[in-house]
């Protein structure tokens, strides 16, 4: 069984800086894809940066040059930093990770969300 748990949210004015982290805990054998989405009130969740197994990363068009994806070494948690936020960015941050386990069963989960709020 795999279990995503993530941090770091909170309260930031506009200009400042979060950073989240995501670590996927249990029977992994590998991870294909790390990525967070955000979602906020009444809005559906959209992609904001996602980063595979080779390192390759992917932004949306309104995060680029503010917001970096990384993974730690052994590849188990994912790092989100963000710099110059907007009150637009305002939404509850969710990771997404693909892989299998060591049955060889494919896994896509959610974490459980965290909430990031920039106030203008």
């Amino acid at each position: 069984q795999v279990q995503l748990v993530e941090s770091g949210g909170g309260l930031v004015q506009a200009g400042g800086s979060l950073r989240l982290s995501c670590t996927a805990y249990g029977s992994i054998f590998n991870i294909a894809a790390m990525s967070w989405y955000r979602q906020a009130p009444g809005k559906q969740r959209d992609l904001v940066a996602a980063i595979l197994s080779g390192h390759d990363t992917e932004y949306a068009d309104d995060v680029k040059d503010r917001f970096t994806i990384s993974r730690d070494s052994a590849g188990k948690t994912v790092f989100l930093q963000m710099n110059s936020l907007k009150a637009e960015d305002t939404a509850v941050y969710y990771c997404g990770v693909r892989g299998l386990d060591y049955s060889k069963r494919t896994f896509a989960l959610w974490g459980q969300g965290t909430q990031v709020t920039v106030s203008s």
